[in-house]
């Protein structure tokens, strides 16, 4: 059947099913057509809320390391341990693997939260970070990153709002692959300094002495309530919290 034998037709018995205020036309539709279909049909307009998404959007919490054994329990791995301290304190599962990170979701309190260790190697965890932002949509003002501090005392930590990248190769990344953007929260954990002319590098790959590990897990704990309270009460409250602790 072609077009013209098609719009020539009758219908009566079409008619008595559907009843329609205006004759029926048939015409070839245009996209302004379907726009103004729609905003008739629809009594509130379809538009992309931009500021409700970022309202809703997670935080995301990354710690900063290296991945594999041979680096576990190292100093430059305190980011993934306070990620991992987290994980189990809030039960969020951390096995899955996601742009380059051992990743997972969850929340703390009622904020929906991700938790990101990227395995990438510490000079390109900027990799995982700005994948993970990219895709989720994450502010900045909501990207908690941690990571060690060879200029603060072993188990001292600092919360800041920004800043740069103090000469961390992994902060260095993370703030290439946002654009070059520093205004998120991080959480600086120190490891203190090498002693004697001992090599930096050298140094923040060395493991914790038993003393130093029970110091560790103290600030582990402190940590994690700092994190809560960023979270559920908002910065201030969270960095009042840090600087005023009583190292053990």
């Amino acid at each position: 059947m072609n077009a013209c034998a098609f719009s020539s037709m009758n219908f009566p018995r079409f008619h008595r099913y559907f009843r329609f205020s205006k004759p029926l036309t048939l015409v070839s539709p245009s996209s302004s057509s379907i726009i103004s279909l729609l905003s008739n049909q629809f009594s509130s307009p379809i538009t992309t809320d931009t500021a409700s998404n970022q309202k809703n959007a997670p935080w995301l919490i990354v710690g900063l390391g290296n991945p594999g054994k041979t680096f576990n329990a190292t100093r430059h791995n305190v980011g993934f341990e306070m990620v991992d301290a987290i994980a189990e304190a809030e039960g969020i599962s951390m096995n899955s693997v996601s742009f380059k990170a051992l990743f997972g979701k969850g929340y703390i309190g009622d904020v929906p939260v991700i938790l990101a260790k990227p395995q990438t190697f510490m000079n390109l965890s900027g990799q995982s970070v700005g994948a993970i932002v990219s895709y989720y949509k994450i502010p900045l003002k909501q990207v908690l990153v941690i990571f060690d501090d060879l200029d603060l005392p072993f188990a001292k930590l600092r919360l800041l709002p920004k800043g740069g990248h103090g000469g961390h190769n992994g902060m260095k990344s993370v703030i290439n692959h946002l654009k070059g953007n520093n205004g998120f929260p991080r959480l600086r954990m120190g490891i203190g300094r090498p002693p004697g002319k001992m090599d930096p590098v050298a140094f923040v790959l060395r493991s914790f002495t038993k003393q130093e590990r029970g110091e560790l897990n103290f600030t582990l704990q402190h940590g994690l309530e700092a994190i809560r309270i960023l979270l559920l009460e908002g910065f201030d409250k969270s960095a009042t919290y840090v600087n005023s602790a009583k190292k053990i």
